[in-house]
């Protein structure tokens, strides 16, 4: 594919191994184990090779391979040592790098195969919280810091959020077996990061209830059509970037008029933006959380 990234920074290597570049530069001249190419102004850049290579090294590494041992290493023993350690731990490290690679390469297959390996010893829960977690935390970073581009993010998390579909698919095939509470899952006007709120959906289905999935950027409005329709309702909404700080306290007083005032409904609110709310003058409709497993925590109660 044109658009796979071939070629990367030293600082590159740092971010997506967690090896210091300094490292990296001393492991190359002592042991000799990458051969950077250089630029017309003698800058490193490393192939999709070298990444593959640095992060197979640095799973020895952290597993109690001396680096001069693994230098001694031909280069083919390299990865057959790293399957040894995989297979016998299920090294959480291995995963996160195959998941990595397949993010870089655009390599769905990969990816597929990573995660159907994990299924045959983990449920879909411990996948997302152990693995997918610390995967998207991770890719924060690299695209903040610049190595990954914004289709790599896209393309990674389209993948989880299939998953993540396809777990709740199977959950929902069945009638809610819990009838007090009805949940209507929303993102409001201009918010589309939605994998938080669609794992609360799987989580949601679960436990037993009902859940309605409105997804992203809902108009307000169309919460109030709702009403009267559906009892007991507890809506719930994932602040990420949007309503932006210097609007969720307007945003608030829109959402108290159209669904909490003088109805008999909960709002739950999580994600970073809330950060920003006036908690003091909340109605005692609306409840804030902390993380997704704070407000699971809630739902089972």
């Amino acid at each position: 594919m044109n658009n796979i990234k071939k070629n990367f920074s030293i600082r590159d290597l740092e971010n997506l191994s967690g090896i210091k570049a300094h490292t990296i530069r001393i492991w190359e001249k002592r042991y000799n184990l990458l051969s950077p190419e250089r630029t017309t102004t003698n800058i490193r850049t490393y192939s999709l090779q070298s990444l593959q290579k640095l992060l197979n090294i640095t799973l020895l590494y952290n597993n109690g391979h001396k680096i001069s041992k693994i230098a001694e290493l031909k280069e083919a023993d390299i990865p057959v040592k790293v399957q040894e350690i995989a297979t016998v731990q299920n090294s959480k490290n291995h995963v996160l790098n195959a998941f990595k690679m397949a993010m870089i390469n655009f390599d769905q297959t990969r990816f597929a195969i990573t995660y159907n390996g994990l299924l045959a010893d983990y449920s879909f829960r411990d996948i997302f919280k152990d693995y997918f977690i610390p995967l998207l935390h991770e890719l924060g970073l690299l695209w903040q810091t610049d190595t990954i581009t914004p289709a790599h993010e896209h393309f990674i998390t389209g993948l989880i959020k299939q998953k993540i579909q396809v777990n709740i698919e199977k959950l929902q095939i069945n009638e809610p077996t819990k009838k007090d509470k009805t949940f209507v899952l929303y993102l409001p006007e201009g918010e589309i990061h939605e994998i938080g709120l669609l794992y609360l959906n799987y989580e949601i289905s679960l436990q037993g209830y009902k859940s309605i999935y409105l997804g992203q950027s809902i108009p307000l409005d169309n919460l109030g059509e709702l009403m009267g329709l559906v009892e007991n309702i507890y809506f719930i909404s994932y602040f990420t970037v949007a309503p932006a700080k210097d609007k969720i306290g307007k945003y608030i007083e829109g959402l108290s008029q159209a669904i909490v005032k003088d109805i008999d409904c909960q709002v739950w609110l999580l994600g970073r933006q809330t950060q920003y709310l006036d908690f003091d003058n909340l109605s005692p409709n609306i409840k804030i959380f902390d993380s997704i497993e704070q407000l699971v925590a809630q739902v089972q109660d």
